[in-house]
């Protein structure tokens, strides 16, 4: 197999939540541990950082990984959903794993991976920790693909721990209370091993402080406790959470006395996060006149922060593509739309993305301006010919509607 057949394979042959969503989760650790054996424990051979939470957990991956960069360190970065290509999900100091080595870790597992009906996501995982392993990184940073106790990545023992902030997202699997959405995240907090806590919140304080005084993890909340951010060239305004996440994450990391991170290392490794690690989707400005931005966020709690944000843009019309998968809380999200935009209603080219007449309904019930699509470049190239050069275009709702027109 070429390397398009090589994950063609992948993408069908196996669950995969990005795709298909509920079939794909897996309700135990059991198959992420016998691969891992399988592979002779690459998670064993390199230092790590976890990172979980409803929102924010890739911009935090990233920017801790840029900064490390900035420090002189070889760094593994594993995240997930890709954007364009599978293998923007494992990367070493900004660049993307090679066709051959995913060719060749298919290959070479192709037998134990069909007799054991492992999952895209913990072969993916085998496959990170295994580049990472064989590469000799001298840390990586590991993103949470969904929730924390379950998830595929849950397999390490990092240095530190790492939690966003808890919001509604994923309901079916993580429950449908910020508590048990947090107990699920705070699985990732392991004996001894320091956790960072990026958002403190009247709900989830107490379950993480519980579980960290029940694990012997030193717990520190990074809002409390950073009083000033440094510049980021991610501009979306959300990241100044994300920054101090990730100031404090490397003051504790420092505090173990394994690496050594500089104030500069910090101030320019957030400062060259693009240019690092090759981050897409935060805010991004595609274009000037018309002003076009898409941002990534997808859930109620993320998208009114990226909605309150482009209150602030000056422009004649507002413009927005917006599109979503079917597990969202359409009616929660529908709440804080602008009313006075014009829509572009479109379906991310996903199995689970949702049927545009379905949310052409719920959009006309709520009497919005809005108009469907035969897909996401039709409905942007409808905002553009509608749209004059002093308007602005929005387009996101879903990270699969960016990844479209990126």
């Amino acid at each position: 197999m070429n390397y398009d057949d090589t994950v063609s394979w992948m993408f069908k042959q196996l669950p995969m939540y990005q795709n298909q969503g509920t079939s794909a989760y897996k309700v135990d650790l059991s198959n992420s541990f016998l691969l891992a054996k399988h592979l002779k424990n690459p998670e064993k051979k390199f230092k790590s950082i976890h990172v979980a939470g409803t929102n924010g957990k890739g911009s935090t991956s990233h920017m801790l990984a840029s900064v490390l960069q900035e420090a002189g360190y070889k760094v593994g970065l594993y995240t997930s959903p890709h954007l364009k290509d599978f293998r923007e999900r494992i990367k070493i100091n900004g660049d993307v794993v090679s066709k051959q080595f995913v060719i060749g870790f298919i290959k070479r597992n192709l037998d134990f991976f069909k007799s054991n009906s492992l999952s895209f996501f913990e072969m993916t995982v085998g496959m990170a920790f295994d580049y990472f392993a064989k590469q000799k990184v001298d840390i990586a940073i590991i993103e949470v693909g969904l929730g924390g106790r379950l998830d595929s990545t849950n397999i390490i023992t990092p240095e530190i721990s790492v939690i966003t902030n808890i919001g509604f997202d994923h309901v079916k699997f993580l429950g449908n209370t910020y508590e048990a959405i947090a107990k699920e995240k705070a699985g990732i907090i392991k004996p001894k091993v320091p956790i960072v806590i990026g958002k403190t919140q009247i709900e989830t304080k107490q379950v993480f402080e519980d579980i960290a005084s029940e694990r012997n993890a030193e717990i520190y909340f990074a809002d409390q406790l950073v009083q000033n951010v440094f510049e980021s060239d991610l501009k979306g305004s959300y990241q100044s959470e994300n920054i101090k996440t990730v100031i404090q994450t490397v003051k504790v990391l420092n505090s173990l006395h394994v690496f050594e991170v500089s104030d500069n290392h910090l101030k320019n490794g957030l400062k060259r996060v693009v240019k690092n690690t090759d981050l897409r989707g935060r805010w991004e400005i595609l274009q000037d006149h018309p002003k076009i931005i898409c941002d990534t966020a997808h859930n109620k709690e993320g998208l009114s922060i990226v909605l309150k944000q482009l209150e602030s843009e000056t422009y004649k019309s507002l413009h927005i593509v917006f599109g979503v998968v079917n597990d969202k809380d359409l009616d929660g999200i529908i709440s804080f739309l602008p009313k006075n935009a014009h829509y572009y209603l479109c379906k991310p080219n996903i199995p689970r993305g949702l049927e545009v007449n379905i949310l052409q309904e719920v959009f006309d019930k709520n009497n919005l301006n809005s108009k469907s699509y035969s897909s996401v470049k039709e409905a942007l190239k409808s905002a553009k010919n509608h749209s004059k050069t002093n308007d602005l275009i929005y387009v996101g709702g879903s990270t699969f509607v960016v990844a479209e027109i990126i």
